[in-house]
């Protein structure tokens, strides 16, 4: 991937309008200039948070007048420098956070994320996007048929989630035409939970997952991600596409945005997003997320990708001295690591 059809590579856009936050993580040769002002306290700043972010504006829900919900139209004030706002981002404002049309209030704290759903346009970009913030789970919504899952995305999403602290849950699409089995069998290892769905099932399962939660939901094109949403939000209106005849979806959703669930909950509905690049994401990031096997690799050696090529790997020892789900375990977090670094079909 990395190249969408007639358009240039992705790592060579541009793009201001951009919903995601970039961060150059390759540090300046010229180091950062000393700062000569002192940047005021904002003590009377209202906290908020974003909800959506197009072309620069963002959409800020505060507490209004007896503490119903009220959204602001803001900007991201100067001093902030290059930190961008995302979805998800809790902020402070100041200014006119009345809500009314035409005003116009100034985001100017940005609170530390306890989460970051984050990706590069490829494997070899320096700048890493933060797509949400906060989020406690990424819901990562495939179809099982029409079109076939792409299971190197779904390796991908499923790094950017424990990378990111968040913790991941399959939604299984189309499952009327096909059988989800193969997709819980590759994933089993992993201990990944999953909820199959068809249209015609109903939503109480997948609701149960996501009730007091903020979820993301990311997914290709095609896969039902915004038909399950208008089912989830019920006057969301996200836009539907159809799936080509060469399988592919065309992209509907236009912008992440923060919806409420009628009975607790929030989601963000993202853009479709057609890769994962992990340029930011090391091996250990994701042995990290698993308590037992980031428990024995701590005797393996400095630099080891815990892969079956590294020789001096003891993560293949672990295995053979446990029960045979701890294999398992291991071959289907090796299927991750694959991802890290690399491109190939499926990506």
């Amino acid at each position: 991937m990395g190249r969408d059809a007639g358009g240039p590579p992705l790592s060579r856009r541009h793009d201001r309008r951009s919903d995601e936050d970039d961060i150059r993580v390759r540090p300046s040769r010229r180091g950062s200039r000393p700062r000569t002002r002192t940047r005021p306290t904002h003590e009377d700043a209202v906290p908020g948070l974003v909800v959506a972010v197009d072309r620069g504006r963002m959409t800020v829900r505060v507490d209004g007048p007896g503490g119903a919900p009220l959204e602001v139209t803001a900007m991201r004030a100067r001093e902030l420098g290059r930190h961008g706002v995302v979805v998800g981002d809790r902020v402070r404002l100041v200014g006119d956070t009345s809500g009314r049309t035409d005003t116009l209030a100034r985001i100017v704290v940005i609170e530390e994320r306890t989460t970051s759903l984050r990706r590069t346009a490829d494997d070899t970009d320096p700048t890493e996007r933060v797509v949400v913030a906060n989020a406690d789970q990424l819901v990562v919504v495939t179809s099982v048929t029409d079109p076939e899952p792409a299971l190197g995305f779904l390796d991908r999403c499923l790094v950017a989630a424990y990378a990111g602290g968040l913790e991941p849950l399959l939604c299984l699409t189309k499952t009327d035409l096909a059988s989800p089995q193969p997709l819980l069998d590759r994933y089993a290892g992993l201990d990944v939970d999953a909820v199959p769905m068809s249209r015609e099932t109903p939503l109480d399962e997948l609701l149960a997952r996501l009730d007091g939660r903020m979820s993301v939901l990311v997914g290709q094109s095609g896969v039902g991600k915004s038909t399950l949403v208008n089912r989830l939000v019920p006057g969301a209106f996200r836009a539907i596409g159809e799936v080509t005849k060469v399988g592919k979806g065309r992209h509907t959703s236009s912008s992440a945005v923060l919806l409420d669930l009628p009975g607790g909950g929030t989601v963000i509905d993202t853009p479709g997003i057609r890769s994962f690049g992990l340029a930011h994401v090391t091996a250990e990031d994701v042995v990290a997320a698993f308590d037992d096997v980031a428990e024995a690799a701590v005797d393996c050696p400095p630099g080891c990708g815990h892969t079956a090529e590294d020789p001096d790997c003891v993560l293949d020892a672990w295995a053979d001295a446990g029960p045979p789900a701890r294999r398992e375990r291991l071959e289907s977090l090796r299927r991750l690591l694959d991802a890290v670094g690399q491109l190939g079909p499926g990506y």
